[in-house]
């Protein structure tokens, strides 16, 4: 079996070890690696994953345009790369102009880390941008444990931009929302052709019967499968998906076929 790990992290050799270190410490939860692109790539060969996709986050607006220029910079042997623009930067739209060119396959959101709701109005003119570039948009979903109890991304905020926006292309990722797992079988899941779902790090949180449940109820074909290494093995989620009864073409779209599709690779 081929894999196409769609969500994992990696930052500056000069700024991995403060930054794995703080979050490790906030979470309580033991990185997979050193946090540096190198250290990533070595984790996805060892667990037999020839792509993944890396997904940076602005913290602050000014962080933007030296983010997606380091993120263009490390592409390459199997490495793609998503961009980050901030909701609160002035020249949002600019930089998502400046993603395209870049070559960067879309833009990742971290409601917690940049402090809005995803369907919040101030961002609909950042989604028909995001949507007219044919770029995807990428958004950590659910309860996060690096963050403060209030979770902004919810599935019903997801239902409503995958509505307001049917041309946006939105992945939506720990199954669609982190330990919300009942409102994501009442609000999205199966109910939007433009709303994918990543599986990333979600091994330790779900049963297997609930699980089974919402990919049934999405559809293998907009499932995809992510660890969101280094916050977990990638190991697990392959485990996951491997002893859920799927047939062996879902397990193929999940692990790789559908990420091939998305990006258009």
């Amino acid at each position: 079996m081929r894999y196409f790990d769609f969500h994992t992290h990696a930052f500056t050799d000069t700024l991995a070890n403060r930054a794995v270190e703080g979050l490790s410490l906030t979470s309580g939860i033991q990185p997979a690696t050193d946090g540096t692109v190198s250290g990533l790539r070595r984790k996805l060969e060892k667990n037999g994953i020839d792509r993944a996709l890396l997904l940076p986050v602005a913290t602050k607006p000014s962080q933007q345009e030296t983010i997606n220029n380091w993120a263009a910079s490390v592409m390459g042997g199997g490495l793609y790369c998503c961009g980050t623009v901030h909701p609160a930067a002035e020249n949002a739209l600019e930089e998502l102009e400046r993603i395209r060119s870049l070559g960067l396959c879309g833009v990742k959101f971290h409601s917690e880390y940049q402090d809005f709701c995803p369907d919040e109005e101030r961002m609909f003119p950042i989604y028909e941008k995001i949507a007219e570039l044919e770029l995807i948009a990428v958004f950590h979903g659910g309860w996060d444990p690096y963050s403060a109890d209030e979770i902004k991304a919810t599935p019903q905020s997801f239902a409503a931009v995958a509505k307001t926006f049917p041309k946006l292309k939105i992945v939506a990722a720990h199954l669609g929302g982190m330990k919300l797992w009942d409102d994501i079988e009442k609000y999205t899941a199966g109910k939007f052709e433009n709303l994918w779902f990543d599986v990333s790090v979600i091994a330790r949180y779900i049963d297997d019967g609930q699980l089974l449940r919402i990919l049934k109820k999405q559809g293998a074909e907009r499932v995809l499968f992510g660890s969101d290494c280094p916050w977990d093995e990638p190991a697990n989620e392959i485990a996951m998906i491997e002893r859920m009864p799927l047939t062996n073409e879902e397990k193929e779209l999940i692990f790789y076929k559908n990420a091939e599709k998305l990006l258009g690779i």
